[in-house]
């Protein structure tokens, strides 16, 4: 937290902040057209930013874009405001990030977090049944093979699935690469979105970055936008301290 505090301390960097909040996933000379200073001062503050995890950033070819990532954010309305207050300020909480770029190659939403566990341990908490089941209220299910379906499905014993798709890629542990459709759109070439995790060791903890791409409209991207960070901190809670934070199960929108 301290490092989250610190970083917004700053003018410059809260100005960051919010050309990422106006337009996700900006290279960095973008990013020097709206601040007067010098390109190497503006690296300085995203290397501050990045270190506190409020913003994560994506390789796409030879440029480096970045994105605010609201995790932390989430947390400290998890800790001092929603304590208090729950129902008249969670809108306060939802960081709505819109994917309205111009690049239509660039992820809608990318949320990174930082888990003290093995990236062995990550890998099995979004693909063990149980695991998800207990984080997530969803169970992930499938062989995890590359071309193999996978389901997401409710624990109420139904064995109903909210939501199908195959799996892309499969690294463990990695990366994963899932499509993701409701089931009455499978099929659809316009029906899927996709969920790419990468997770790699970062000094002794884990970092854990989720990109959800192609999503349908802007119902979905609010969903993900309140819905991601609330899963990720269940996620990091269930890891760290062997129980789940005591929150509703979210159901990912499919496409």
């Amino acid at each position: 937290m301290d490092q989250v505090f610190k970083a917004l301390a700053d003018e410059t960097r809260r100005r960051l902040l919010d050309l990422l909040r106006a337009e996700n996933g900006r290279t960095l000379g973008e990013l020097c057209e709206h601040v007067d200073m010098a390109r190497q001062s503006v690296t300085q503050h995203l290397a501050v930013l990045e270190a506190a995890n409020l913003v994560a950033t994506v390789r796409r070819g030879r440029e480096k874009l970045h994105y605010l990532n609201p995790v932390p954010l989430h947390e400290v309305q998890e800790r001092w405001i929603d304590k208090f207050e729950r129902p008249r300020l969670r809108a306060l909480g939802v960081l709505k990030r819109r994917a309205e770029e111009a690049m239509t190659d660039k992820p809608n939403f990318v949320y990174v977090i930082y888990i003290r566990s093995t990236p062995e341990k990550v890998w099995d908490a979004l693909t063990d049944a149980d695991l998800t089941a207990a984080y997530w209220g969803h169970s992930n299910v499938s062989d995890w093979q590359p071309g193999s379906r996978w389901e997401h499905r409710r624990t109420d014993g139904s064995g109903t699935a909210d939501v199908v798709g195959t799996v892309v890629e499969s690294d463990r542990p990695t990366r994963l690469v899932t499509s993701w459709a409701a089931p009455e759109d499978e099929g659809r070439d316009d029906g899927y979105s996709r969920v790419t995790y990468d997770i790699q060791p970062h000094a002794d903890i884990v970092r854990l970055t989720v990109t959800h791409e192609d999503l349908a409209d802007e119902g979905a991207l609010s969903d993900v936008g309140s819905g991601w960070p609330a899963v990720l901190s269940n996620l990091k809670s269930l890891l760290e301290t062997g129980s789940p934070l005591p929150q509703e199960p979210w159901l990912v929108p499919s496409s």
